[in-house]
């Protein structure tokens, strides 16, 4: 197969010395949190139970307004 042909690719070296496989130390504390928080199945079940949370304080405060709102005096 002649290398000058279309659709031919070319590889270059790599060289070993140059490589940086450590990308979690270059991410900031704040971007390694939100990768564990908010991606993947714990992200999941993070935003599933903020959702439930969120419900819960909204039925909360609408059965405390409406006990003092209708309050036999």
């Amino acid at each position: 197969m002649d290398s000058n042909s279309a659709g031919s690719v070319q590889y270059d070296r790599w060289n070993e010395d140059n490589i940086n496989m450590n990308v979690e130390a270059t991410q900031s504390a704040e971007m390694r949190i939100y990768n564990r928080v908010c991606n993947g199945s714990l992200g999941v079940a993070v935003k599933a139970a903020g959702a439930l949370a969120a419900l819960v304080s909204v039925y909360i405060i609408g059965y405390v307004t409406g006990f003092y709102v209708h309050k036999c005096s």
